[in-house]
């Protein structure tokens, strides 16, 4: 990751158009996946045979109405569902298998090789910790690193985020921190440790519009320092348009419709997407 510049102002980038480069290999591959959860009701088939793919440095949206399979499909891959949950198909990181490897493996592949931004920041940071000290513990669970050198680079990374004063922040509380704040944090350690491939849960959802606006930039921005394919989880088209190069769509476990997303936009082929576009223009001021 490069180190940002003293001084440098905050990066406010147009929509994103420059297509990734052309990878033989997806960062991230997802095959036939196909998740079954027990709940009071008995068994609830979530996800139905899903592909998706991201190349390394594309930003793939997913998206969908709740209750779609997305957040599911992306919990499977990382390996985060209840052990009552019936996972089949594959998910390649790099090229290998992760579906199938044991909580330590994995513990080991997420926030080194995939890190996640969650939807609550506040559960997703330990609130007895200093911010600062959760991304030195992040730092040195995955890197041979020494304690002043990952306190430096915490710093880097709260900068990174935009976190004004960041030395000072550094050992502030979660709770001292506004939601927007928080969620910086939360990307801050999401890319601490330069991972392939990021995965953004509705990272914006439970904040204002103008927050929003920011948290997006800021997410575009540290993606493009870790240099990582980025999946953005979302119900909502509308953040989708100025940050992904391609849309996958979800209606009822399934992908429905998966492109660049101009041509989604413009000539969407299934109804669910259909369905999103009229909220998005509906919603759109007169």
């Amino acid at each position: 990751m490069r180190q940002p510049r003293r001084g440098r102002p905050a990066r406010r980038p147009g929509p994103l158009r420059r297509r990734a480069r052309v990878s033989a290999r997806p960062a991230l591959e997802i095959a036939g996946l196909d998740v079954r959860l027990r709940s009071a009701d008995g068994v609830v088939h979530a996800v139905r045979g899903v592909d998706l793919a991201v190349a390394p440095g594309e930003v793939l949206a997913v998206v969908g109405r709740s209750g779609s399979g997305k957040s599911v499909t992306a919990l499977a891959a990382l390996g985060l569902l209840p052990p009552s949950a019936r996972v089949t198909g594959s998910v390649r990181l790099g090229g290998e298998e992760l579906l199938g490897r044991g909580d330590a493996e994995l513990s080991r592949v997420r926030g080194a090789r995939i890190g996640l931004v969650e939807q609550d920041a506040q559960a997703a940071l330990t609130p007895v910790y200093p911010v600062g000290e959760l991304l030195v513990e992040a730092l040195q669970a995955h890197r041979r690193i020494g304690r002043a050198a990952a306190r430096a680079r915490a710093v880097e990374l709260l900068e990174l985020v935009g976190l004004d004063r960041p030395s000072a922040r550094f050992g502030a509380y979660p709770h001292e921190l506004s939601g927007g704040m928080r969620q910086r944090v939360a990307i801050a350690l999401a890319v601490a440790n330069d991972p392939e491939v990021l995965i953004a849960d509705e990272p914006t959802s439970a904040l204002d519009v103008t927050v929003q606006a920011q948290l997006l930039d800021v997410l575009r921005t540290a993606r493009e320092e870790a240099g990582a394919a980025l999946v953005l989880i979302t119900h909502d088209l509308g953040v989708v348009a100025g940050l992904a190069d391609r849309v996958a769509v979800m209606d009822a476990g399934r992908v429905v419709e998966d492109g660049d997303v101009e041509r989604v936009f413009a000539r969407p082929r299934a109804a669910a997407t259909a369905a999103l576009l009229a909220g998005v223009r509906r919603a759109a001021p007169a």
